[in-house]
């Protein structure tokens, strides 16, 4: 019973702490998130990186310009194609990282892709990364809670408030993700904001690399 106890006043003071130490940061003209008053923000060859720390894990949100002459994608699939590249460079870039629950979301209008990172040093030091894609024609949004296994029992309220505190402009539509917007991607299951636990360039992926194995250690 004291342990509940215990769990549950961790819990709702992380709760707490994110109603009244977080503020809402407009990444660009069109999204906003809640970061930590605390937050950094870098900017790197026009593409921004915020970070801060939480009382349990660790916040990343990037943005980062496509290409000016970016093509607009056609259907559902396509932008489903986009997704997958960027996930697989992500693992790639990692080492041995595992993309694991992967699957589709919605923010808003948008169409958006969820998954965890898990990485195991081969000491036991089990880190996760949840991940939230968004991609529209003209950037690449990336929203990240990085924890240790062992606190995966104790992140769900804060994970889910950050990641819920997602707030996009009513000029972001389906269309700028891909023209036929009535097309569906298939076998795919979509899945609320609320359950959440590539247009990326090259320079993104050697960006979260550094980042995060030296976070990882910090982590550890």
């Amino acid at each position: 019973m004291k342990k509940v106890i215990f769990l549950f006043v961790i819990l709702f003071s992380a709760i707490t702490v994110f109603g009244q130490g977080y503020k809402p940061v407009k990444i660009d003209s069109l999204v906003t998130i809640s970061m930590p008053a605390g937050y950094t923000q870098k900017d790197t060859l026009g593409q921004r990186i915020y970070t801060a720390n939480t009382d349990l894990g660790y916040i990343v949100t990037m943005v980062e310009p496509n290409a000016k002459n970016n093509q607009p994608l056609k259907k559902a699939n396509d932008l489903n194609d986009v997704f997958k590249k960027y996930i697989s460079g992500i693992q790639k870039q990692s080492g041995n990282g595992s993309a694991q629950n992967v699957r589709d979301t919605t923010v808003g209008t948008l169409k958006a892709k969820a998954f965890t990172l898990i990485t195991d040093d081969g000491s036991g030091n089990i880190q996760n990364r949840a991940f939230l894609l968004i991609y529209t024609k003209d950037a690449t949004y990336t929203f990240q809670y990085d924890y240790p296994d062992m606190r995966k029992d104790m992140i769900k309220p804060e994970a889910k408030a950050y990641f819920s505190s997602i707030k996009l402009s009513p000029e972001l539509q389906r269309n700028d993700q891909y023209t036929d917007i009535h097309s569906t991607a298939s076998g795919i299951k979509t899945l609320s904001i609320v359950e959440i636990g590539g247009g990326a360039m090259a320079l993104l992926l050697i960006v979260w690399l550094v980042f995060f194995r030296n976070r990882g250690n910090e982590l550890a």
